[in-house]
Parts: structure tokens; C-alpha cells; sequence
């Protein structure tokens, strides 16, 4: 029972990251209608920028603000200068572009800091005391997870640029005939989208290391995580990381093994898409033809 309640606990932390991801993904899936797959790439080079203030001198939340910041203006400028110019392409033609993206930050990460193995700190004290089930940065990522969660909700539900955001994401059209700038909404929310991912991946790094190739299979639980909570639906996304992380650990300690555990996002990505393809919480559209 106590190994049961630790991979619990342990996989609502990592799933709380997962959801952090999800939830970038589904930022971007609302306004373009498409799959970000460099959302890992971009949280992993944030991810080095916060380890080289840190190594500099700077204190960890220092850092950590000053690089969620970063993070905002890249993905400003990488909707404005990359995505901007070929919005009205061919799907393909986007998700090419992508792929691209992930290509070059990652090669540019490996060129500039190598492909060794380094370790990131946690902001989490060892002596915090959360017993045996739960070390202090597990409890730490959940706790940085719902404040992030908690204030994405009230930006997007309470303030006049959230709504505006929302709006230009749901309906361009209107937007536009009620005077709201779609275009710079769009660009926000790839800002936003690339600040939620660099937390998520601060959070993710003191547990897998730091390495170019550390969000590869964050992002691939991600997907899941955003198909079964429902690719457009931003609360979908939460539940499906959580969801999605207790279900890798548990499955993963009691019933196939670690070796196996990323074929658990696999499983569920197929049988959400087999089953149910809008998720447990996503909108279903219907079109006449």
C-alpha cells in the first residue's frame, strides 16, 4: 500500500508537468489549429538559459523569473518572424516548419552547451519534511504547477487582454470586427504557450537531467495528456496530465515494468484517437457538407 500511495504522488508531480506542456500545447492548438512540435525543444533551451544564469551567480528565482521572461519575447518572436509568414499555407507546409524548429533548437543547444549530461538545481529544500512518499521537489513542482494553473485561469477568465486573447482564438472574424488586434493576440499566446513551457521544464530537469534530448518523452506524454483531457479544451489539458502521469507510474511499477512506460502515452494517444478523438472534455465539430 505505501509503494501504491508513493507512485501516486510521485506521478501527480510529474503529471503536473505533463499538464504544463498539455497546456502550452493547447494554447497554441486554439490558435492555430495545429501541433507545436517544438514546444519541448523550447522549454528545454529555456531550460539551459535559466542553468547559465544560475552557473553565473544569479539566485535560482532570479533566474527563474528573468528565463520565464526570455521564454515570453521567443515565442513572440518566433510566431512574428516564423509562424506569421506562412499562417495561410498548407498544413504540411506548417507542420514541416515545426519539425524544423525542433531540429534547430536542438542542434543549436547541442552546439552551444554539448550533449553532456549536467544537472539543474532544485528551488526545494531537502529538509522540508514530506515524509517517505513524497521528496520536496516533487511536492515543490505540484505546488509551482496549480499557481501557474490557478493564475493562467484567473488572466484568461478575469482581465480584459485574456478575454481579448480567448475571443481572437475562438472567433478571428468577429474579433477583428470588434477592434481586437488578432494577429498580436496570436503572438501573446505563443508567448504564453513558451513561458508555461519553460516552467515545465525547470520543474522536469532536476529530476531527468539537463540534455538537449530531455523533454522528448515529457512532450510525448504531453500529446497524450492534451488528446485525453481534449485537445481543445485548456482544463481537459490538466486532467489529462495528471491523469496521464499517475497512470505511467503506476502501470509502470506494478504491471509492465519501467522498460515499457512510454509505450503508455502510445497506448493512449492510439485508443483516444481509435475511441474518442475530441478527449474526454473537447469540443466535437460537426460540419455540413
Amino acid at each position: 500500500m505505501d509503494a501504491l500511495l508513493h507512485q501516486v504522488l510521485a506521478g501527480l508531480a510529474t503529471g503536473g508537468i505533463y499538464a504544463s506542456v498539455a497546456l502550452a500545447l493547447v494554447m497554441i492548438y486554439q490558435a492555430t489549429h495545429l501541433v507545436n512540435f517544438a514546444q519541448g525543444e523550447l522549454a528545454m533551451f529555456s531550460t539551459y538559459i535559466a542553468w547559465s544564469l544560475i552557473n553565473a551567480g544569479m539566485p535560482y528565482w532570479g533566474a527563474f523569473f528573468l528565463t520565464v521572461g526570455f521564454s515570453f519575447v521567443l515565442g513572440v518572436l518566433i510566431e512574428r518572424v516564423v509562424i506569421r509568414p506562412v499562417e495561410n499555407a498548407p498544413v504540411l507546409a506548417v507542420v514541416v516548419v515545426f519539425i524544423a524548429l525542433l531540429v534547430i533548437l536542438n542542434s543549436v543547444t547541442g552546439w552551444i552547451y554539448t550533449f553532456t549530461i549536467k544537472t539543474f538545481p532544485s528551488p526545494f529544500p531537502n529538509d522540508l519534511g514530506f515524509g517517505k512518499y513524497m521528496s520536496p521537489h516533487e511536492a515543490g513542482a505540484i505546488g509551482v504547477t496549480l499557481v501557474v494553473l490557478l493564475l493562467l485561469y484567473a488572466f484568461f477568465r478575469f482581465t480584459p487582454l485574456g478575454l481579448a486573447m480567448r475571443a481572437a482564438a475562438q472567433n478571428p472574424e468577429s474579433s477583428r470586427l470588434v477592434g481586437i488586434r488578432v494577429g498580436w493576440m496570436l503572438a501573446l499566446g505563443w508567448g504564453l504557450a513558451a513561458a508555461i513551457g519553460s516552467i515545465a521544464g525547470m520543474m522536469v530537469a532536476p529530476i531527468v537531467f539537463l540534455d538537449p534530448n530531455m523533454m522528448g518523452g515529457v512532450l510525448l506524454y504531453a500529446f497524450a495528456a492534451a488528446l485525453v483531457g481534449g485537445i481543445d479544451s485548456p482544463g481537459g489539458a490538466v486532467f489529462g496530465g495528471f491523469l496521464v502521469g499517475v497512470l505511467e507510474n503506476v502501470l509502470g511499477a506494478f504491471v509492465i515494468g519501467n522498460e515499457l512506460k512510454l509505450a503508455v502515452a502510445l497506448v493512449l494517444i492510439i485508443g483516444v484517437l481509435v475511441v474518442k478523438p475530441s478527449g474526454f472534455s473537447g469540443k466535437v465539430h460537426v460540419s455540413r457538407v
